[in-house]
């Protein structure tokens, strides 16, 4: 793919989910005013595994997702962005900041959909949306558990992916996923594991309601 600009995030962007950024950096309203010269602006994201998303000096993960601008709109000092997931990368090099981020990066090979995966499918789609309602009960649900898939079935296992009520490091053991079928297991696994936790979490929550009343 070469070298494209990146914007070191806190989060994992998943392939075919949303992202909304609030910019604010000079260096990353610089990048932003770069991209909008060119027809299809996209930028790389990558985890930052350690250290603060503003100021620099953070250690960066070398898996990531290109993000694609669908919209952009200007504040009195900042940019607000709305942009999608789109391929895979992993990257090659790191460039000298331009002054924002640069890396060389090359495009992960696309997961691949086998009809002989409808029912994982099926049972990771049940077992997230079980979750993401748990989580909306504690307010920690990312999105609606009710939120509208793709019709296309490699795009809605890494939604589902996203809705599911994990970390983001669970969240980036998914993202380096080498198979669909190892993608929805990992889905399945993950939420399985996290799900005890929840309960306990909420039954601490009623019972804490109850003693207040």
């Amino acid at each position: 793919m070469g070298v494209v600009a990146m914007f070191p995030l806190g989060s994992v962007l998943l392939p075919y989910t949303p992202l909304v950024l609030r910019v604010f950096e000079p260096r990353y309203l610089t990048m932003m005013g770069r991209l909008l010269d060119v027809e299809d602006p996209e930028f790389g994201v990558v985890l930052i595994e350690r250290g603060l998303e503003a100021g620099g000096g953070d250690q960066r993960s070398s898996v990531g997702t290109m993000a694609r601008i669908l919209q952009v709109e200007a504040g009195a000092s900042d940019l607000y962005v709305v942009a999608v997931g789109g391929e895979r990368i992993t990257v090659d090099r790191w460039g000298e900041d331009d002054p924002h981020p640069v890396a060389e990066v090359s495009e992960m090979a696309p997961l691949v959909w086998d009809e002989a995966l409808a029912p994982l499918h099926r049972e990771a789609e049940q077992i997230v949306r079980r979750l993401a309602t748990l989580a909306s009960v504690l307010d920690e649900a990312r999105w609606d558990p009710g939120t509208d898939l793709s019709d296309d079935p490699v795009e809605s296992s890494w939604q589902l992916a996203a809705i599911a009520p994990l970390g983001e490091y669970d969240r980036f053991r998914l993202l380096n996923s080498t198979s669909l079928g190892g993608l929805l297991r990992g889905i399945i696994d993950l939420c399985l594991e996290e799900e005890p936790v929840l309960i306990a979490r909420a039954a601490d929550a009623r019972d804490a309601d109850t003693g207040d009343s």
